[in-house]
Parts: C-alpha cells; sequence; structure tokens
C-alpha cells in the first residue's frame, strides 16, 4: 500500500511540474487541485484541466462528445419493409407454366416455359392435390412446387429518416468487423469491440495509414474505409436541381440520399449495377412510377445472363431501363449487383416510392472518377 501511494505521489508530481513551472515563470500561484472531468474551451483559475479533462477536450476536438449524441431523426416504419406479394425462385431450367393443376397432374403440354436464367415468379394462391402442391401465379398459370422454392426471405433492412442535414460523414457497416484503438495494418490493435453488417456509424475523423484510409467511428475505434459505406450530406443541390428536391446515388460508396428543401430527409444503403453495366452518371428525371412491374432480359450474346422478375416492387425510372425499385431476390445492399439499376430494400423502395413524385431529379455520381462517362458504353440498363 504505501509503494503504490509513493507512485501515485510520483504521477502527481509529474503531471503537476510543468504547471508549475509556468505559473511561477508567470508569478501566478499555481493551482492545487485537478479539475472535475469536463471540456473546458478556456483554461481555468483554480484547477488543472487534465487527466480525464485532456481526453474530453481531445474527444471534442473530433466532434465527439459525451453522451454521444446519436444522428437526428428515426428508423422508419418496420411495416413499410411488408411487401403485398408471395415470391418463389424459380428452380429448374426452362420450368412449365400450365393452363391448369389438371394439366400439370397429366403433363400436358404447358402454357409457356420460364426460359433457364436468374428466375424468379410471384404467387397468389397455393392448393395441394393428390399430395402435390401447386402454385398459382397468374389466373390460368400453374407451376408445380418441384419447379419452385418459396424459401424467399425478403431484406428487412432500412435506412435513415432524418430531421437535420447532419454535419458530418455517416455510414453503415458492411460487414462484421473488430475495430482498433488506432489506425494501421502492421501492427494492428484490436480492441475486442465489434461492429455487425447494417451497424450505423458516424465518421469522427479519417486518416490514411500506409495507404489506406481510416475511419474513427467511436472513441478510440477506428474501422478500414473498405468496411463502410458512407454518406457525405450535401451543402449544396447538384448544379441543374433548382427547386431543392433531389435524390442522390453515390456510386463509389453505393448509397443513396434524399433532399428536399435542401435538407437531407432520408439516407440508405443501394446496389447499382457491377462493372460493364454501370449506373450511368448524370442527372435525371423520375419519368414513371409503377407500383409492381415485371423486370426480364439479357446482355450477353448467348443469354447466360438472363433474368426473369415478377412484380419488381415500387419501381421509378428516371434512365431509359435504369430505375430505383425493390430487391426482394438478394441482400447485398451496399455492394454493385445490378444490370444497371439502382436495387434497394423492398422498405427503403416503398418509403421513396410514397415521398417521390414524377420528375423528381436523380443525381448519379462516382466522387471516385471510376465510373466511365462516356455514353457509347451504356445501352438501356436493366434490373
Amino acid at each position: 500500500m504505501k509503494k503504490l501511494f509513493i507512485l501515485i505521489a510520483l504521477i502527481g508530481i509529474i503531471a503537476l511540474a510543468p504547471w508549475k513551472n509556468l505559473q511561477t515563470a508567470s508569478g501566478d500561484q499555481p493551482p492545487e487541485t485537478l479539475c472535475l472531468p469536463g471540456v473546458y474551451t478556456i483554461a481555468p483559475e483554480h484547477c488543472l484541466p487534465l487527466g480525464p479533462s485532456t481526453y474530453l477536450a481531445n474527444m471534442a476536438d473530433t466532434g465527439i462528445t459525451f453522451p454521444i449524441q446519436p444522428l437526428a431523426g428515426q428508423t422508419p416504419n418496420p411495416e413499410l419493409a411488408v411487401l403485398p406479394y408471395y415470391y418463389a425462385k424459380v428452380t429448374t431450367d426452362d420450368a412449365p407454366v400450365f393452363f391448369s393443376i389438371e394439366d400439370a397432374l397429366q403433363n400436358n403440354p404447358p402454357k409457356r416455359f420460364i426460359e433457364k436464367g436468374f428466375d424468379y415468379i410471384s404467387y397468389i394462391d397455393i392448393v395441394t392435390v393428390e399430395n402435390r402442391r401447386f402454385y398459382m401465379i397468374a389466373p390460368g398459370e400453374w407451376m408445380r412446387s418441384g419447379d419452385l422454392s418459396s424459401n424467399v426471405v425478403t431484406s428487412p433492412f432500412m435506412g435513415h429518416e432524418f430531421v437535420s442535414t447532419p454535419e458530418r460523414n455517416f455510414g453503415w457497416i458492411l460487414q462484421p468487423i473488430e475495430t482498433q484503438s488506432a489506425p494501421g495494418l502492421l501492427q494492428p490493435t484490436y480492441t475486442g469491440h465489434f461492429l455487425n453488417r447494417f451497424k450505423m456509424v458516424q465518421v469522427y475523423a479519417q486518416s490514411e495509414v500506409d495507404n489506406v484510409q481510416w475511419y474513427l467511428v467511436a472513441p478510440d475505434q477506428w474501422i478500414e474505409d473498405r468496411y463502410a459505406a458512407l454518406v457525405y450530406p450535401a451543402t449544396a443541390p447538384p448544379e441543374g436541381v433548382e427547386n431543392g428536391r433531389w435524390v442522390e446515388i453515390n456510386l463509389f460508396e453505393q448509397t443513396v440520399s434524399v433532399y428536399e428543401d435542401n435538407h437531407l430527409v432520408y439516407a440508405t444503403l443501394v446496389s447499382t449495377g457491377v462493372p460493364g453495366w454501370w449506373t450511368r452518371p448524370g442527372l435525371f428525371q423520375i419519368t414513371e412510377k409503377l407500383d409492381s412491374t415485371p423486370m426480364t432480359g439479357a446482355f450477353e450474346a448467348d443469354r447466360s445472363d438472363y433474368y426473369y422478375l415478377e412484380d419488381v416492387p415500387w419501381t421509378m425510372y428516371f434512365d431509359q431501363s435504369r430505375a430505383l425499385h425493390g430487391a426482394y431476390w438478394h441482400n447485398q445492399f451496399g455492394y454493385e449487383k445490378s444490370h444497371g439499376c439502382a436495387n434497394l430494400s423492398p422498405g427503403d423502395s416503398r418509403w421513396l416510392y410514397e415521398w417521390a413524385n414524377i420528375g423528381d431529379w436523380v443525381y448519379v455520381w462516382d466522387p471516385s472518377g471510376q465510373t466511365p462517362e462516356d455514353p457509347a458504353l451504356y445501352s438501356a440498363g436493366g434490373a
């Protein structure tokens, strides 16, 4: 105990030494006690702002105050993510669609076939006959359960509604990651604290170490930039937008942000076109809104990339066949995934569909400059 007391005393002497020398040189009497923990923008006269106060002041310089303030706004109504359709994935090549259950039972010539590819149908009803299930996908159209998998789970993910524009960049974690107490890969300093996919974070500072960008997302918690998709809150509308109302698609970050009266009102993750089927940069306007619509097509000469998607929900076309729409067939939001469309989760697409009007601006950009802008490289696009 005596050794511990001596050690504490020595630490106190060392901490006070520079203050004592400075005060003595100026002729002032040095303070004798430490200040209560707090952020002191002006040096106090009767206490020393050391220890916890120094830490709090350093955090305040990065924008972190305690308790940490969440982003202003709220999580959207989860009921928006509930779709009015049931979906099934087609699991056999050139799956037949029959006129009736009887035709399906007797294996009569089908009404049509669904071409081999990435195929999903929506169904109205399921009927069991002779211990076999049949799916009604439309009046007068039936499919056998052996050709389908109804184990389709749509993403519950939704973005964030805002009441004011954030002061700093923010975003979502793309995959589980353990934070580090300092940036750098050569000698990682892991904290034991993990961030899960879709966790929302704010960026208080960033640092480049060995050509890698790092983000400070909480006190003493750093992550690599590749583990997060960010929104850069706009301080001014894109050139050409004069009514303060637009949807912004960031191709590099794979995020969408929505502005009204020049203020951010919504933001979320998106999946845009993969290389070769990029989502085209530029300023566009919403030309058509559809509660649901079928989407089908192929771009390769051998049709190896054929897709057939029924009842794509909450679709808004803005650049030929490129649209903002819900995607019920994947949950990879935050990564490139489409043939040029902007895929949103069902809940996000519903929110945006209810907010947007025909004629609203859609601004597509790539802050990295990696997405080509030559119009000759772009077809009409697709889902």
